[in-house]
């Protein structure tokens, strides 16, 4: 039986981009698979979906493609894992590229291990993974480094969940890969409680060619932090941020600054952590504008912080409604999410945005702030922006 499969993305369009319509291909099975596939399981299987694949999926995937029955899997099992065929996908300059110094550099991302061995309350991974954490081996990160390289990327960008769960793994990749293409340079993703943890690894990933780190700092309030189980506080947070400046990576926080938990003076609290750091232009537009997605295996469903703020699951969405403690929080939320696109779409710089962005805040939260002026020299990121575990956003919901 020769099978096309098609993915579909469930976490930001919801049931509305799935449908077999369009293609006019009614019978054409339709497989969804990655993190998200299984959310509303019940809702999506049969009706819009033939097979659902979480977890490891590339073994299962290709099995159903051969004709395997089955409609359902959790892959977890460790398998053996070759490097993809980047030959049979676009061409990396159309994907995101690396803006540093004023110009792009072609860039691809590289995946050294899969799943976490944290297990943050809002986060898809542990609700898949529940802790464990698949290795890539060495060499075959390598050899798809070695064909990235060859198609042209001079940055590499390390797609794992958090790149130091295996902290010995990461490094050994990173020796490897500098030795082979040192003028090779990259970025990761790892969490502020790692950064302080591997306080030694730094300045060897610095002079490696590591030029920033993702890390969510999410809010600087601990009362929610907690609540997420992130693992660090806004002091701990504050020191990573110095602690990577002092190896010279730049750090770049992913907020999440809208929860039921949210306060005016929290928000407020937030963009004065951000001017006293210096992470205006580090920081995304869009992380401003994020509201905490709810699907319905989230890990905070099991505890009982949410029950007050739950109001109904939305099918067309795949995800929880939910209202704030304080209601002027959902108003706030909608007014900067329409801000921040009308100037994202209209190509305002990101100090920009931010002091418009603030200037709502304080009078929201009845708070003053500074205006703060762009930044000489731009602190290097993706042409893209980056963000998960959020509702999607107000464009992302009409061009569903």
């Amino acid at each position: 039986m020769s099978w096309r499969s098609r993915s579909r993305c469930t976490r930001r369009c919801g049931s509305r981009s799935i449908s077999r319509e369009p293609s006019g291909h009614v019978d054409l099975p339709i497989c969804l698979y990655g993190l998200y596939a299984a959310v509303a399981r019940g809702y999506t299987l049969g009706l819009f979906a033939d097979r659902l694949i979480t977890g490891e999926y590339e073994t299962a995937l290709c099995d159903w493609i051969d004709g395997n029955p089955n409609t359902t899997v959790s892959q977890l099992e460790r398998v053996p894992r070759a490097a993809p065929a980047r030959d049979l996908l676009p061409s990396l300059p159309r994907y995101a590229r690396l803006l540093i110094d004023g110009e792009e550099r072609v860039a691809a991302a590289v995946q050294a291990s899969h799943g976490c061995r944290s297990c943050c309350r809002h986060c898809p991974v542990p609700a898949v993974y529940d802790g464990r954490l698949r290795i890539v081996a060495v060499e075959t990160v390598l050899d798809d480094i070695e064909q990235c390289v060859a198609l042209g990327a001079a940055h590499i960008t390390f797609a794992d969940p958090d790149f130091l769960n295996g902290p010995a793994h990461a490094l050994r990749v990173i020796r490897a890969m500098h030795q082979r293409h040192p003028g090779v340079t990259f970025d990761i993703t790892t969490k502020i409680e790692l950064i302080l943890r591997h306080h030694d690894l730094w300045a060897e990933f610095a002079s490696s060619g590591c030029l920033y780190v993702t890390t969510a700092l999410e809010c600087v309030d601990d009362n929610i932090l907690a609540i997420l189980d992130k693992g660090h506080t806004a002091a701990q947070a504050a020191q990573s941020v110095w602690l990577l400046r002092s190896t010279g990576i730049e750090p770049r926080p992913s907020l999440l600054p809208f929860t039921p938990w949210t306060t005016l003076a929290g928000l407020a609290d937030l963009v004065d952590f951000t001017i006293e750091h210096d992470l205006v232009d580090n920081i995304d537009p869009v992380h401003w504008t994020i509201r905490l997605l709810i699907p319905d295996d989230s890990l905070l469903l099991r505890g009982c912080e949410l029950t007050a703020y739950l109001d109904s699951y939305d099918d067309g969405l795949l995800g929880w409604r939910w209202h704030a403690a304080d209601a002027h929080i959902d108003v706030l939320q909608r007014e900067l999410a329409h801000l921040v696109e009308n100037c994202t779409t209209a190509g305002h710089e990101p100090a920009d945005i931010f002091n418009r962005v603030a200037e709502r805040i304080a009078s929201a939260a009845d708070r003053t702030f500074p205006h703060v002026e762009a930044r000489r020299t731009t602190p290097p990121r993706l042409t893209e922006a980056w963000f998960c575990c959020a509702e999607p956003t107000c464009q992302q919901r009409i061009h569903a």
